[in-house]
């Protein structure tokens, strides 16, 4: 079984990094079931009450229609947050459960779980190497233009679009982190994603209504803005070394971005120990903010220093 909850970059033993005692993390790695269904709970309610709104409001009211599309498609988008969270397995103290969750919570989101756990392994073990980590391989922001088209989303959803026909087709020799043991499972779980997507889109048209559009494309399409903004801030203008301190920056943020992010902004505690569950990062915070290089207050303030890097050309 590929279990992934602790790995991460290795640390350069020339470096003096404070860490926590084996007691104080023995404690936080503590799974909970209960507070991962207590999570999904507030997730799914967010998510289902805005969506009621926005349904019964098209059209009509739109003082309430508008703000509760936003609501509802970040909602939707931050489902990545639990697919996250699932691919390490920390959500819940049964693995399948793990699973299962972060896949149905991936075909939300459009992410898909079984590539992305090998995808995110690499991530962790290979932190802001250039020629590793695959986070790298996004285009590089240089100017204006990049950012705000990286905040549109469109190459987000590109590379989402190919890299699941790609999977689907059984082409993985463009990524190595896929070893040869789970590349059938890989195919089998992206083709089962996409054949939900084939399910909704055939429903819609039969009955005539635009539903996958009105429920699942056009909030996923607006809420992706919504996330590039955050996830940006988490390795954008931090060092390029192995040093966990340097290379990842969390980000002091509201209380409904925490919930609906499970406590992703907590992002430096969480890639120096990939190992503590959501729920426990805010304790970790307190014991460890001191030593981080990169701890800033909100995403607003990370972008805006992100925006003053680059050239003004668009």
């Amino acid at each position: 079984m590929d279990l992934f909850v602790s790995e991460s970059a290795p640390i350069d033993s020339s470096l003096d990094c404070p860490t926590l005692s084996a007691d104080t993390l023995k404690q936080l790695n503590t799974r909970s079931t209960a507070q991962g269904t207590l999570r999904l709970a507030l997730h799914l309610l967010i998510l289902l009450s805005s969506g009621y709104l926005w349904s019964t409001n098209i059209g009509e009211h739109w003082p309430i229609a508008l703000p509760a599309l936003v609501i509802y498609g970040f909602s939707l988008a931050a489902m990545f947050a639990p697919v996250h969270e699932c691919s390490h397995r920390t959500v819940f103290a049964n693995n399948t459960l793990n699973d299962a969750v972060g896949w149905i919570a991936g075909v939300l989101s459009f992410y898909n779980i079984t590539f992305f756990r090998r995808y995110h392994k690499w991530h962790h073990r290979y932190t802001q190497d250039p020629d590793k980590d695959p986070e790298m391989s996004d285009p590089k922001l240089q100017t204006w233009g990049d950012y705000l088209l990286a905040m549109s989303g469109l190459p987000w959803w590109w590379g989402k679009l190919t890299t699941h026909f790609r999977v689907a087709m059984g082409q993985l020799d463009s990524y190595p982190f896929i070893p040869e043991t789970a590349r059938e499972e890989v195919i089998r779980s992206t083709r089962w994603q996409l054949g939900v997507y084939a399910i909704a889109i055939g429903i819609s048209i039969i009955f005539g209504q635009p539903w996958f559009i009105t429920y699942w494309l056009l909030p996923l399409f607006i809420g992706q803005p919504i996330l590039r903004f955050i996830l940006l801030a988490e390795h954008t203008g931090c060092s390029g070394d192995r040093n966990p301190y340097t290379n990842t920056r969390s980000t002091l943020t509201l209380l409904p971005v925490r919930l609906l992010m499970w406590n992703m902004p907590f992002h430096a505690e969480h890639h120096l120990y990939p190992s503590i569950p959501f729920y426990q990062l805010p304790i970790a915070h307190q014991q460890l903010k001191a030593h981080f290089s990169h701890v800033e207050p909100g995403y607003i303030h990370v972008n805006r220093a992100i925006v003053a890097g680059l050239n003004s050309a668009v």
